[in-house]
């Protein structure tokens, strides 16, 4: 579903009249924001298949932080891959990541097989430093579950299951303006709940190894 849909969807859930755009009432623009805070909710409580993404870090001789671009700063990781040695990195935290700079000989370079995330760029994307310093060009492919920007325009098409997404967002509506001869609020999330955790269900079917899911 589109953006638009969405909105429409709760608002006729509301039983109030459907908008052209999102922006076309007072009323359907606190919907939109509902409908976005609702797909975070959604996004954040599993690892959706559609959410995968690839950001790769191509080092250069001496330089060990690179930014992940367009990553920002939500993300999960999957795994982290030395596509020239063809070997998995592993994380450290930030203070073995220090201590093996300021302690160890510093000057050590190679091939990268350790990173720690460290801070954030003016764009708000998250930085990762290597470790050994890589000594040439290598290729690190970040491999994560990245949630899809806030719906902006009407047209701007959901990622993650959007039965859920529409619940949740109806219960925030219902919560703000009150019962009114519906559902209460409570009973709202509890089927919005309902629906996360069906929709959940049927994607850890295909995906065995993913058995969690995260109430947020």
């Amino acid at each position: 579903m589109n953006y638009l849909e969405l909105v429409n969807d709760v608002l006729v859930r509301l039983r109030e009249s459907e908008v052209t755009a999102v922006t076309d009432t007072p009323y359907s623009k606190l919907i939109s924001k509902y409908v976005n805070d609702a797909k975070r909710i959604v996004e954040d409580s599993y690892e959706w298949a559609g959410l995968t993404v690839t950001k790769t870090a191509t080092t250069s001789n001496t330089q060990f932080n690179y930014v992940l671009t367009d990553a920002g700063q939500r993300f999960k990781v999957i795994d982290v891959i030395n596509s020239e040695d063809n070997i998995f990195l592993q994380y450290v935290t930030t203070s073995v990541m220090n201590n093996w700079f300021l302690n160890a000989d510093s000057t050590q370079t190679g091939s990268p097989t350790h990173y720690n995330f460290n801070g954030v760029n003016d764009n708000g994307d998250t930085q990762v430093d290597l470790y050994p310093i890589p000594d040439g060009v290598y290729n690190i492919f970040f491999n994560l579950y990245v949630p899809q920007d806030p719906l902006a325009l009407n047209s701007d098409k959901l990622i993650v299951p959007s039965e859920p997404v529409v619940k949740y967002a109806y219960a925030m509506a219902v919560a703000e303006r009150g019962e009114d001869g519906g559902l209460s609020a409570q009973e709202a999330t509890a089927l919005a709940d309902q629906s996360l955790a069906d929709h959940i269900a049927i994607a850890q079917s295909r995906r065995p190894e993913e058995y969690l899911w995260h109430s947020v």
